[in-house]
């Protein structure tokens, strides 16, 4: 580490800082990784032989790489969605029903509007898509800032709500007439453009804007000040006149219309069709990714990449080493644990 201290010494200031933050959460990775190779030798499997599998399948060819980043990309909006209220001090638990319900709001703008041009039916997805998400968190962040509940509570069980929700519109009213438990496809102007001849979508480019804006934002605004005050001493914010439950409601609800937004780009981007199980679970992902990097741009950006890996690569063991895809979990338990023990591992400021 002695030596590594000194080869970062001779980079500028903000290139120290950044190339720190990197090695930092490489480094934590790599331990996960080796206690999650111990694991594997007492289950009886040859560990650098899974990470082989892992890593070969998912970095090893361009198409590996290209799922990667698409299923990275609902990991990347839900993560921004719960990093924009936790620098307030709100714990958004709720990214997964914000996600569901913004992908409803966005099904019916693609469902009754079939015949729109792309130019104009994708805009109003994503804004619907927000809207939903939006109206969702701001449950939960109404009932914050009068002080009736806790958003954690509330935005964790209103999870539970927004896919029985999907389900009764799928099942009463959008169900496809040859399948019951999905909408029709959309049509093409419903789905976003893909690039390179693979199946990464413009959905990416929604996520690296959007966290671009969340850095400048939080770094060179006075709005990103005052949140960062609220974040710190909520009581000595509002005694400085900063409106703390106005602020609470407005970023709660810009995270849900990230998540909503999320929803969106699934269903468009990826999917082109709504069913109840579409979200695989990515508003979790999201609040993981987001703990994970402490709410930091750049590592939210390297928490979701390797997840994704992960993700993409867990599918595989169960074949060629015949383990469990619940392992995968394991390793992204194991992950998370050393991220929020980092103080104790790793000294430094926090990023």
């Amino acid at each position: 580490m002695t030596k590594l201290a000194e080869t970062v010494s001779h980079f500028p200031a903000g290139g120290q800082k950044m190339l720190q933050t990197v090695v930092r959460y490489l480094l934590m990775i790599l331990l996960a990784f080796i206690m999650f190779g111990l694991i594997l030798l007492i289950a009886g499997k040859d560990p650098l032989a899974s990470y082989k599998d892992i890593f070969s399948s998912t970095l090893g060819s361009a198409y590996g790489f290209s799922e990667v980043i698409v299923s990275m990309i609902p990991m990347l909006l839900t993560a921004l969605a719960v990093a924009l209220p936790f620098r307030v001090g709100l714990i958004n638990i709720g990214g997964e029903g914000q996600l569901f319900i913004g992908a409803a709001f966005a099904t019916f703008a693609a469902l009754t509007f079939p015949n729109l041009p792309a130019w104009l039916l994708l805009p109003l997805m994503a804004l619907l898509g927000m809207l939903g998400g939006a109206l969702w968190a701001f449950i939960p962040g109404y009932l914050k800032s009068i002080g009736l509940v806790n958003e954690t509570i509330t935005s964790l069980l209103l999870n539970s709500v927004a896919p029985k929700i999907i389900g009764f519109l799928i099942l009463g009213f959008w169900h496809s007439p040859r399948d019951t438990v999905k909408t029709p496809s959309f049509v093409d102007a419903a789905r976003l453009p893909t690039f390179f001849g693979t199946r990464i979508h413009l959905g990416l480019v929604f996520g690296l804007v959007l966290l671009v804006i969340f850095w400048s934002v939080m770094k060179y605004t006075r709005w990103g000040l005052e949140m960062r005050a609220i974040g710190s001493n909520s009581q000595a914010a509002k005694r400085n006149g900063i409106p703390l439950a106005k602020y609470l409601v407005i970023v709660m609800c810009l995270g849900g219309a990230i998540a909503g937004l999320a929803g969106m780009v699934q269903v468009s981007g990826f999917y082109g069709t709504l069913f109840p199980n579409f979200s695989m679970s990515m508003g979790f992902m999201g609040f993981m990714i987001c703990w994970l990097a402490g709410g930091d741009p750049l590592g939210i950006i390297l928490m979701a990449f390797v997840v994704s890996v992960i993700y993409s690569g867990g599918n595989l063991l169960q074949l060629t080493r015949g383990l469990p895809y619940s392992v995968i979990n394991i390793l992204l338990a194991f992950t998370l644990f050393i991220v929020l023990a980092r103080p104790t591992f790793f000294k430094g400021k926090k990023s």
